[in-house]
């Protein structure tokens, strides 16, 4: 299991970093429904992110072939897997450095009016981006290649999707405890992430990727 969770960090940082969840969870939290609106999206997050990876994990285990077989197919996968995150930040930058500074998708700008199912929706949505789900399979891939039982993998899926989704939770809690002191921090935070975010999420998905394509190839 400590090569399994060696292999995790890495993928669920670089799931943890993405930029467009942490955005939606600082407009969520500087609106007056941020209690429930930050719960709900909370929810959908951490369950589309469970649900991407276990779909993931029993996929990998699903795969055909022998235990050789098996094994090499799983190294084949992580190996596309990471070239396809490499050419995903090499584009994100590209556009980037295109587009300028930017303001997020549009979409942003209003969810501070949605509901709490709204919310929970979009939560939910978001693990569905290909970033997301090319990270989810690198770390399905992981689970299946130390090959345990079930208690084993829902261990690692539970850690990979911890980790994956603190961005969010951590800020969420905090400000429903503290509000004041979190209001000045999160628009501290907010014009930082207009600045800078994407092009270090983009750049850390490239390095993730070379990472996933190392794996794959010495596995």
């Amino acid at each position: 299991m400590g090569q399994a969770l060696l292999q995790l960090i890495p993928l669920a940082l670089a799931a943890a970093l993405s930029s467009v969840p942490i955005t939606a969870t600082i407009f969520i939290l500087l609106s007056e429904r941020r209690s429930r609106s930050g719960l709900g999206f909370l929810a959908g997050t951490v369950l589309g992110t469970f649900a991407t990876v276990a779909l993931a994990t029993v996929a990998g285990h699903a795969l055909p072939g022998r235990p050789r077989e098996h094994g090499a197919l799983v190294g084949k996968l992580e190996v596309v897997i990471g070239i396809a995150l490499v050419l995903l930040g090499v584009v994100t930058l590209a556009r980037r450095s295109r587009a300028g500074r930017g303001s997020g998708p549009g979409w942003l700008d209003s969810i501070a009016t949605f509901g709490i199912l709204p919310v929970f929706g979009i939560g939910l949505a978001l693990s569905l981006r290909p970033k997301a789900i090319l990270l989810a399979a690198a770390a399905g891939l992981a689970i299946v290649r130390v090959d345990l039982v079930f208690h084993g993998n829902l261990v690692l899926v539970v850690f990979y999707t911890a980790i994956a989704t603190c961005t969010v939770g951590v800020p969420i809690v905090a400000t429903i405890l503290f509000p004041r002191r979190m209001e000045p921090r999160l628009l501290a935070a907010k014009g930082w992430i207009a600045a800078h975010s994407s092009t270090v999420g983009a750049t850390m998905m490239i390095v993730i990727g070379a990472f996933v394509i190392g794996v794959g190839v010495s596995g």
